[in-house]
């Protein structure tokens, strides 16, 4: 069977991110690039272009990675993830983000995927100098007020599932208590 055979077989010959039927087509995932189907997922043309041109998304289209960010194939994972990062400002997309869970190996190819400028992009550092991504696990290592929530986060807690503010190297979001709140960096350590 070709790559082509096989996605289509598997998707049903739908988007797999969407589930448009129509001007379907086969996207590798990077940083694969060998046109193996398990490094790629049959995309409509929506979908693609406004993977390829960040400008153009539309952030209501995207609410279908509620379903296909579920998949259990390694290759639609790792989209959705990154569209879902993408997304970060978008109060549902950021849930979505926090609850989804990848294996270790998948959450790796997600992170490593999309080559950028070094020069261009903002890094997270914590306490002890070490580079924070988005999914990451942090402890806090002081006890932080939180202002307008009314409790202390007290040091030790484990924060799960971190997502970065793209603009700001000093803060970071994560869930404490059941809230989403914003953390400087600088009272936090990656967890292993």
């Amino acid at each position: 069977m070709t790559t082509e055979e096989t996605l289509h077989t598997r998707s049903e010959s739908k988007c797999e991110l969407c589930a448009a039927g129509d001007g379907l087509a086969i996207c590798d995932v990077p940083p694969h690039d060998d046109g193996a189907a398990d490094h790629c997922v049959l995309i409509c043309a929506t979908c693609l272009d406004q993977i390829e041109n960040p400008d153009k998304t539309d952030a209501h289209h995207w609410r279908c990675l509620m379903e296909s960010a579920w998949s259990q194939t390694p290759a639609v994972q790792v989209m959705a993830w990154r569209m879902l990062n993408r997304l970060g400002d978008e109060g549902w997309a950021r849930e979505l983000l926090d609850t989804l869970y990848l294996d270790e190996e998948t959450l790796a190819w997600a992170k490593s995927g999309e080559a950028r400028n070094d020069e261009d992009v903002v890094k997270h550092i914590d306490a002890n100098g070490a580079v924070l991504a988005a999914g990451d696990a942090v402890t806090l290592i002081k006890d932080l007020n939180v202002k307008g929530a009314g409790f202390t986060a007290k040091r030790g807690t484990a924060v799960r599932n971190i997502s970065l503010v793209a603009d700001n190297p000093k803060h970071i979001e994560g869930r404490v208590n059941g809230q989403q709140i914003v953390i400087l960096t600088e009272f936090v350590k990656k967890s292993n």
